[in-house]
């Protein structure tokens, strides 16, 4: 059973959260019946006492490392059931709305691994938004994770909202429903990466949202 031999993967990654999504509200549902999403923790859960750039960028680094060789060992488990799959890129594709091709965000939400915070990012309860996200489209039915439709953020917490050099977060408290805009001001906070990372040659920059937050330290 395919299933059965996906979860003793993960037996092998007690630090990785993960879990299964139907993905009929995707454009890929024609396509794949569900999503196996994970989120592998940075190599150094950063705060904002401890936050460096390059500690963000080998944390980041770190986390990568261990999602491709997650990502390997699904890839040969899947060939082996000979399952029809498809591993969507992580990085937007389109420049008029900034929106990658599947959500890792949205399907790691219908999962029930996180939420989205005030920073439009996902948090999870052991790790806070120090993770990074994977997923894999499957054409096959699983057990499915409960939905997350709230946000467990603190009505009252800011902190992010605060740190953000850019003001580019508008406090708002997610919902299943809420738009992006509603929540961040996602131009803004791409034009200003982008311009830092030209300025700084850097691959990734600027992650003062993410240490900040309570969740996870």
């Amino acid at each position: 059973m395919v299933e059965k031999h996906i979860r003793s993967i993960f037996l092998e990654y007690p630090e990785v959260i993960y879990g299964f999504t139907d993905i009929a509200y995707s454009a890929y549902a024609g396509a794949y019946q569900s999503a196996l999403v994970y989120a592998v923790p940075y190599g150094e859960l950063l705060t904002i006492e401890t936050y460096t750039e390059e500690k963000f960028e080998k944390g980041i680094q770190d986390a990568k490392k261990v999602v491709e060789k997650i990502g390997a060992q699904l890839i040969q488990v899947l060939d082996e059931y000979h399952v029809k799959y498809d591993i969507p890129p992580v990085a937007q594709s389109n420049e008029a709305d900034l929106e990658a091709p599947f959500s890792f965000k949205f399907a790691a939400v219908n999962a029930g691994l996180g939420w989205i915070g005030k920073n439009d990012v996902i948090i999870t309860e052991k790790y806070g938004p120090r993770v990074r996200l994977s997923a894999i489209l499957i054409n096959e039915q699983f057990e499915y994770g409960n939905k997350i439709l709230m946000s467990n953020c603190p009505e009252n917490c800011k902190k992010c909202v605060e740190v953000c050099p850019y003001h580019a977060l508008h406090g708002v408290q997610w919902n299943i429903d809420a738009f992006r805009s509603e929540i961040i001001d996602y131009r803004l906070c791409n034009e200003k990466r982008s311009i830092y990372l030209k300025t700084h040659g850097r691959k990734n920059a600027c992650g003062l949202c993410m240490a900040v937050c309570p969740f996870g330290t």
